[in-house]
Formats: structure tokens, sequence, C-alpha cells
């Protein structure tokens, strides 16, 4: 069974045995799925870039490129809130500032 199912470890093995009608010790199945070598398979890690990034290039002119931002504070009664702040990057003009408590 688990080498018709390698996603599956000694545990489902051992829920899938039981609805089959064999009733084995999970302790038991734990060491014969030991001493068989048999683990779940990896999956597969983060996909890493590979060589250097290259760096942003500087606007030319005003409109060419805005970041946005967010920056929170708190009121004197506890409630949080938030500021999302769009910035020109070649002037460093700030374009828009939208607050709210639920950002």
């Amino acid at each position: 069974m688990a080498s018709e199912r390698r996603r599956f470890g000694y545990r489902r093995i051992h829920v899938m045995l039981g609805r089959q009608g064999f009733i084995m010790n999970l302790k038991k199945l734990r060491r014969l799925y030991r001493e068989e070598k048999l683990t779940v398979r990896k999956r597969g890690g983060r996909k890493r870039v590979l060589g250097t990034r290259r760096p942003l290039a500087l606007p030319s002119c005003g409109n060419e490129r805005w970041s946005l931002d967010f920056v929170s504070d708190a009121f004197t009664d506890g409630r949080r809130f938030r500021v999302l702040a769009v910035v020109d990057d070649f002037t460093r003009e700030c374009l828009a500032l939208v607050a709210d408590t639920s950002l």
C-alpha cells in the first residue's frame, strides 16, 4: 500500500488498513514502516533566482514611477489606523494620503 501511495505516511496507511479490516497496532506499523526504510517524499523547496539582480533604473521625469507605503499609528483610545501614502519617486512629492481604520 505504501508503494502505490507514496505521499501517505504510516498514520494514514494505518487508517486505510483499518478500513480494509486489517487491525494492527500503530506502533507495530510504525516499526515496520521504518524497517522498510519508507519515508514520505519531500516536496520541492522554494525556487530561488539565479544570478545577480539588476538595480532599479532611476526615473528620469515626474509621474514615471510611484511608490506605495503604509504608515500606522494608534488613537488615544487604543484603536489603530493606517495611512496609505503614494509618493512620486522622481520629485519625492506626496500624491495621495488615504487614512482609514480598516485598510
